[in-house]
């Protein structure tokens, strides 16, 4: 019988890297990197974060699709999604005849199409129970490439939903990843989860929770998390035993401190003595985002003139490292770097946290004499992006 699930690709790395590094390789990227992160070009100095770019789990998931192109070359693939959240990694496997199926609305995929013979891609984002179970119904061939760091986020939230549980997911309810996470619940009967966006929606919860003065009525509440909490949430039930997880491409800090927040909330209600009845909270911070985040962070102890933060605008990671920049200093999120046009002297990019937040065009973006540019990426952004922007940098500056 012909095997129709691989989680571990082909064995045929070997075969498929020259061709990554042809079109994901940066020699301007590793020599910067060679040089200490930092670079000097006639008075324009850049600064590389000591973190950037393709994760693991990133590097793993790409890496399987160009497998599974070289395994199957003549059978149909499909891709649930976006393999990453970035643009020309995404380009380049259309390219290679991989056709991408996105969600309609309410985020149902129509599979109607797929037969056994067909090859499905299953993203580093991964897919929800439901999904997996129709998949493995039809029978078709299934190349998981579902990042570590996200399955052990499921398996938190399925420890809590047998243990009666709902899960609190810091995260964006309509992400690919929430989505699946959240779908996790359904592993035990009656399991229960709930979505906040920031720590605001954290206190709503919180005032909830603690029947505090202008918390909201139990319908506004539930009207409020309608598409963010699982069919028949209950708030004056399902609130009672809460465990917090995360998308794993969130801001970290921010995830911590949601957790203590709910975990206070809980022991003001319940008393210090009962807590551990009411709350769980684990670790479950993707160490890739924590380490580019870190890596930031670390660079605005001493910030540059300006940042530059490239990667898709629909990236979680991404925006996240845009917004921590934004504190210390000015800071340009481009998609990549055709958003660098040298002979106009311009800069196209996103100056907002939101994913749909339109863009905007700046002139005179790159100040005269000696400064320096600090470059970061999101975890789905390849090295070859990152030197391309380099470059357009040094072309704004007349250096190449």
């Amino acid at each position: 019988m012909e095997q129709t699930y691989f989680r571990r690709g082909f064995g045929l790395k070997k075969e498929i890297e020259p061709l990554l590094e042809v079109e994901y390789h940066s020699e301007l990227v590793e020599e910067i990197r060679a040089r200490g992160y930092v670079a000097e070009y006639d008075g324009l100095v850049i600064r590389l974060a000591a973190a950037f770019g393709f994760c693991y789990g990133v590097d793993r998931a790409v890496d399987y699709a160009y497998q599974a192109r070289h395994k199957f070359p003549d059978r149909r693939i499909f891709l649930m999604g976006e393999i990453i959240h970035n643009p020309h990694v995404n380009q380049r496997l259309r390219e290679r005849g991989i056709t991408f199926l996105y969600p309609a609305a309410g985020g149902r995929f129509d599979f109607s199409g797929i037969g056994p013979d067909d090859v499905v891609i299953i993203p580093a984002f991964g897919v929800t129970l439901q999904d997996f179970a129709r998949l493995k119904e039809i029978g078709c061939i299934l190349v998981d490439t579902t990042c570590g760091s996200v399955l052990n986020v499921w398996k938190r939230v399925e420890s809590y939903a047998r243990d009666g549980f709902t899960a609190l997911i810091h995260g964006k309810y309509f992400h690919e990843e929430t989505r699946a996470t959240a779908s996790q619940v359904h592993t035990h009967p009656g399991g229960k989860y709930i979505v906040v966006r920031d720590m605001a929606e954290a206190r709503l919860v919180c005032d909830y929770i603690e029947g505090a003065a202008g918390a909201l009525s139990r319908e506004a509440f539930t009207e409020h998390f309608r598409e963010k909490a699982s069919a028949g949430f209950d708030p004056d039930a399902d609130l009672v035993r809460v465990g917090v997880a995360n998308q794993t491409t969130m801001l970290a800090s921010e995830s911590l401190a949601i957790a203590a927040e709910i975990g206070k909330s809980l022991e003001r209600r319940y008393g210090a003595a009962a807590l551990a009845e009411h709350f769980r909270s684990f670790d479950t911070i993707c160490s890739a985002t924590q380490e580019r985040q870190d890596a930031v962070l670390a660079m605005m102890q001493d910030p540059p003139d300006l940042m530059i933060v490239i990667g898709g605008y629909n990236s979680s990671n991404t925006n996240h490292l845009a917004h921590l920049c934004r504190g210390y200093t000015t800071t340009y999120h481009i998609a990549d770097a055709t958003c660098i046009d040298p002979a106009a002297g311009t800069i196209r990019h996103k100056p907002e946290l939101s994913a749909d937040a339109p863009e905007v065009v700046t002139g005179d973006w790159l100040p005269r004499g000696r400064i320096s540019v600090g470059i970061t990426a999101g975890a789905s952004t390849p090295n070859n992006k990152i030197g391309e922007t380099v470059e357009r940098v040094l072309a704004t500056r007349g250096v190449l």
